[in-house]
């Protein structure tokens, strides 16, 4: 297995950088320093023809490097930010808090582990899922007045903290602004494609951490947005590139000038 090495930026004589060590990560992945707002990073994985997931689930595309990448994620946040159908699919449970976790949180002066904060604008999560039963930090629900009360207080019940951010569909900045009154402002958003798209139409993404899997999924496959359209495109700055194994992890911020 190749090691992670940096193809971007380059080296000043044009050379392949030297494997790169898990302190060389985490400076380069690092959050800025003296945060004023919530700073909204995503990070995804697709193949490179598009797809976001092979039988709908994005395991079938990752690498070990990417998965460090996503620990990395989690690692520096504040806050895991995702949507309900994510948590679904792919069965999420409370971060775990390992031994490099904790020493890295620590550190940096961060909470033991990051919560999770759940989009569901329906309260579509069930009471008896693995998020609240297996975690030791209670997630955070950012939901609607269009959930009924029942589903609302069964998650309440279940040991979720269920915040009402809009009336039919969850408002992103009334979320942003609930977690920067916690002071929860490294925000790392792990999808879906949904969640993503309202992210981007608002113009709320400052990072995108994205690994390209050397594979071909075909047709059909979602991509890494869906539903909501932007008006504009949003323009990104390139930040780096990694590379293991045939798998390119590209690391884009919010364009100079760029709104947010």
């Amino acid at each position: 297995m190749e090691p992670v090495q940096m193809l971007w930026p380059p080296r000043g004589d044009g050379s392949p950088s030297d494997p790169l060590t898990d302190t060389d990560l985490e400076r380069l992945y690092a959050y800025p320093d003296q945060l004023s707002r919530p700073w909204v990073q995503a990070n995804f994985v697709a193949s490179a023809d598009g797809a976001a997931a092979v039988d709908h689930r994005s395991a079938g595309l990752s690498h070990p490097a990417d998965k460090r990448i996503f620990a990395l994620g989690r690692d520096l946040a504040d806050v895991v930010l995702v949507g309900a159908g994510t948590v679904e699919t792919e069965n999420y449970r409370g971060v775990r808090n390992t031994e490099r976790r904790a020493e890295r949180r620590r550190r940096r002066g961060l909470a033991e582990v990051p919560p999770i904060a759940v989009v569901s604008g329906r309260c579509t999560i069930r009471p008896d899922a693995a998020l609240l039963t297996d975690s030791t930090v209670p997630p955070i629900i950012f939901t609607t007045e269009a959930a009924t009360p029942e589903r609302r207080k069964a998650l309440a019940a279940a040991g979720a903290e269920v915040v009402v951010t809009g009336e039919h569909t969850v408002d992103p900045h009334a979320l942003l602004d609930e977690l920067d009154q916690r002071g929860l402002r490294r925000v790392n958003c792990e999808g879906g494609p949904h969640l993503f798209a309202t992210l981007v139409a608002e113009d709320l993404v400052d990072q995108l951490c994205l690994t390209v899997a050397p594979l071909l999924a075909g047709a059909g496959a979602d991509r890494i947005v869906a539903g909501r359209r932007s008006e504009v495109p949003r323009g990104l700055s390139l930040a780096s590139i990694l590379h293991e194994d045939g798998f390119c992890l590209f690391r884009y911020r919010r364009a100079a000038g760029a709104g947010g």
